[in-house]
Parts: C-alpha cells; structure tokens; sequence
C-alpha cells in the first residue's frame, strides 16, 4: 500500500505544473508558502490571544466582583446596609439589583442598557473561548459578559446581575485582523521576491557548472569548473565534478594510448604478414628457401599477433569484471617450482636457479597465478643478457602471515623516473637500453596483467632496481587461513 501511494503521489508531482518549473521556482514557491503558513498561524496566534486575553480579564473581574458581593452580604445586617457601601465591586463591573417583580432597585451605572435590550443582544453561540457559565452579549461597538447570582434577604428574593465590557473597541479589533491580513499578503509578496533573488544568487554556480559541462567536448577535455571561494556544497561539488573530469581524462588519455599502441602493434605484423605473402606469391612457388622463409616469418608473427589480442581480450574481460577466477587453497612452492621448471627449459641463454622455496599455502587461482610468475620470469628473461643470471627466492614469514616471492636479475635494470611507468599497458623500458639485452621487444602489456592478478589476489609487489645492476620484484602473498593445518598435513 505504501509504494502504491508514492507511486501515486509521484505520477501526481510529474503531472502538476511544478514538475516543469526550474528548481530556483520551485525553492521561492516553497519558502513563499512556509513563510505563508508561519505568518497565517502567527496571525491567528495572536488574535486569538488578544480576545482570549479580554474575555479571561472580563471573566476574572466579574468572579471577584460576585466574591466580594457575598462576603459583603454575610458581613452586613441588611440589604439596604450592604448596598450604600460604594466599595461593591471592581472599577469596570456594573451591578444592578433587581426584585421579583424585574424592578431596578439597584445599579452602579444607568448608562447600561436595560435587561430587557441586553436580553435581545445575548449571542445564541458564543465563541469557544468564551466562558461556560457567562452570557455574551453583543452591541454595534463593544461586546460584554453577563451573569446573575440570586440572593435572598429577609425572606424576600433578589437577583443581582453582573455586566463587564470584553471589548470595549470592537472596530479596533476588526481593523487589527485587516491588518494582520495585509501583513500577510505583504510578507509573502517580499518572501516571493527575496527568495527568487536569493535563489538565482544561490543557484547560479550550478548553472556555472552547467554552461561549463555544455562546453566540454572530447577534444577540450582540459576545461575545468571554476570552484567557489565559498567552503559550501556548491564548492563541494564543484571540486567533486573537477576530479571527476580528472578522471575521464587520465581515462581517455589512456584508452586513446591504448589504441594507438594497439594499432601499432599490430600493424607491425600484419605488415609483415602481406609483405611476406607477396613474395610467396611471386617467387615462393619457384624457390623452396624463400618458400620456408615466408611460412615461418608468417607464422611467428602471427603467433606474436595472438599472443597480442589474448593479453588484450584479458585486460577487457578485466577491464569489464568479467575475467572469472577459480580460486582455491594451493601449495605456492608447488606453483613455483612448476614455473621455474619451464622456464629452465625455455631461457636456455640464462641461469635460471631457484635458490629457496619454502611450503606455504595460499587460497588463489592456481592458473592466473602461474600466469603472473611467468610474465616476471619472462620480463626478466628479456631484459637480462644473454649469460645472465636469474634467481627466485621464496620464504615463509608466520609472524605477518604472508609469504615473500622474490623474482631477482641481473639485468639492464630500470630507471628510478620508469619504476613508476612499468605496469602501465604498452609501456616499455628504452629501446636502447633494451638491445643491450639482445632481446626482442614485448607488447607491454605483461605487467600490467601481473599487477591485476596480484590486485585481485591481495598481492602488494614492491620494485628494487637499479640501472646495469639488475631488478627484484618482491611479491607480498598473504597466506591461507588454515595454512598451519594443511603444512603439517602435507609434511606428515
């Protein structure tokens, strides 16, 4: 039922005129109306406090008027006695005394209508706030209570009657509303043109940022939202679309790169490829050695061209968190011995040692993670001379509950302004540097893949190196929770 009625209420505001209006409208109209009910609730306040106001005093003075009229009688040995006394009842009650027979035989002011007039003017329905046990009576310019109290003296029967002025201006107070209602209409009027103004002074920032985000193309990128001096919400989202645009920068900037280099190497090989399928159609059916040469330049670039688009198809999947890992509890020196193992067998130009490998057991994925050390012990391949030497070290650290995988050379190392560079896509050492390896250049892509498997996998990869020195890649791998549990078990 709830989300009915504010399906309802919603389909009503899209249909309603304010749904159209621009938001500073929208904010006038609102102050406008609270400012209309305040002023609307403060009026009514006040008016009913002032004829509250008159008729409790009314009503206050009228009881101690009747008071002191019966402690005045049990005090006096008469009638007759107790009404030449002149201190009868408060300055602004009239008394008048009356017999059976309705005869006035009594009164502190003949200026007072008769009962027979105020019997005529009594209100059939008094207002709410008038007393229970009073009677209202109501003339052209005022309004009074009115009361009696029966008293009887010597046998005989009299009625004392009570008569206090409640508003002694009537037309004071009429044109007391009719002011209160122009107030009214007049704070409104000003609420509506201070808050339209004060709304666009508000607002107009926003519409600042607006007119700039209107401006900004994909080749002025570049153009940033000036941020207001002011510490506020507006400077708060003024910085908030800055970084923002920080962000699709650094972004595009990097997806145009990724296509350039992409386009670049692959144009290598597929020019390669037509160059080579030239030749073969000229001369490769006549000559068997251009023959062999064609098929096997071909075919490694096109293998090199594979290797490309499935280190790219994994950074998209990656890229698109579509890259699903399978992630289990494994033995690390297992996954390490195997891929120094192959690598021996490949880098026959290198020393390639394992020097320690200590059990641990870690909860990965066995493939990406044989992936990552292959990319390190290919890169340190690469960029070590033919005759050099390649170390992996791996050690047990149970005090921080992690294990420590060190990929170490001896290679041309890499500059201190690079180190921050190098798991960039498509980003390689110096080709200059990188002949004195004598090895081929790679795609750059290597790792970058590595750093998203050691992100995926919680793994923090330091880099040492040092120019003509060498490099170590120093892998921070926590370990398994139930690791001690399955080491014994495994040692057993």
């Amino acid at each position: 039922m709830r989300s009915r009625s504010k399906g309802f209420w919603q389909r009503l505001y899209c249909r309603s005129p304010l749904w159209r209006m621009k938001i500073s409208t929208k904010i006038t109209c609102l102050y406008a109306a609270i400012l209309l009910v305040v002023l609307l609730l403060t009026s009514a306040i006040m008016g009913l406090g002032i004829y509250f106001s008159f008729y409790h005093e009314a009503e206050t003075e009228i009881h101690i008027a009747m008071q002191n009229v019966q402690k005045g009688l049990s005090s006096s040995r008469s009638l007759q006695a107790f009404l030449k006394r002149g201190d009868l009842v408060p300055p602004g009650v009239v008394m008048r005394v009356t017999d059976l027979t309705g005869s006035v035989i009594y009164e502190n002011d003949s200026h007072y209508p008769s009962l027979d007039v105020v019997e005529d003017h009594r209100v059939k329905d008094p207002p709410f706030w008038a007393a229970k046990d009073m009677e209202v009576v109501e003339f052209n310019r005022f309004m009074m209570y009115y009361t009696t109290m029966d008293v009887a003296d010597h046998g005989q029967l009299y009625q004392f009657h009570f008569f206090r002025t409640i508003t002694a201006e009537k037309n004071f107070l009429m044109e007391l509303q009719r002011l209160l209602f122009l107030i009214t209409i007049a704070g409104t009027l000003v609420a509506l043109l201070a808050g339209y103004f004060l709304s666009n002074r508000i607002l107009q920032p926003i519409r600042n940022l607006t007119q700039t985000a209107r401006k900004i193309e994909v080749e002025r990128m570049d153009k940033r939202i000036e941020v207001p001096p002011a510490q506020d919400e507006l400077s708060e989202l003024a910085l908030t679309f800055n970084h923002m645009l920080d962000r699709l920068e650094r972004g595009f900037n990097q997806q145009q790169r990724f296509v350039s280099d992409a386009s670049h190497e692959l144009r290598t090989p597929v020019t390669v490829i037509l160059g080579y399928s030239d030749l073969l159609a000229r001369w490769g059916r006549s000559d068997a050695k251009i023959l062999e040469e064609g098929i096997t330049s071909i075919r490694s670039e096109a293998e090199d061209m594979q290797d490309l688009i499935e280190k790219l198809l994994f950074l998209a999947r990656a890229d698109q968190k579509r890259q699903v890992l399978h992630k289990d509890f494994v033995h690390l020196d297992e996954l390490v011995d195997d891929a120094v193992r192959k690598m021996k067998l490949v880098a026959k130009e290198h020393t390639v040692r394992l020097a320690v490998n200590e059990p641990g057991i870690i909860y990965a994925d066995p493939a990406t993670m044989r992936q990552m050390m292959r990319i390190f012990l290919e890169n340190a391949v690469k960029y070590t001379p033919a005759g050099g030497h390649i170390a992996v070290l791996s050690h047990r650290l149970p005090e921080k509950g992690c294990m420590e995988l060190t990929f170490a050379d001896d290679g041309i190392g890499i500059a201190q302004e690079d180190k921050d560079k190098i798991f960039e896509r498509f980003y390689r050492a110096d080709s200059a540097r990188t002949k004195k390896a004598g090895s081929i250049g790679g795609t750059g892509l290597g790792l970058s893949i590595a750093s998203w498997i050691a992100e995926q996998h919680e793994i923090e990869i330091a880099v040492e190196s040092e120019l003509d020195k060498g490099t170590k890649f120093i892998l921070t791998i926590p370990l398994a929770e139930d690791d001690e549990s399955d080491t014994s078990d495994k040692e057993g």
